[in-house]
């Protein structure tokens, strides 16, 4: 890879964005955040 090229600091950004928001919707899913989550489908008892 050229680290040269104007684009590949852009590109690089893009890419720790991408892992960064991946890794944040991960860590709030499955994480200790995760107990504040509420599960509509256990509030309405048919």
């Amino acid at each position: 890879m050229d680290s040269s090229s104007p684009a590949f600091p852009l590109i690089l950004g893009l890419i720790v964005l991408v892992f960064g928001f991946t890794g944040y919707g991960i860590y709030t899913s499955f994480g200790p955040p995760s107990k504040l989550l509420d599960d509509p489908f256990d509030e309405h008892d048919d």
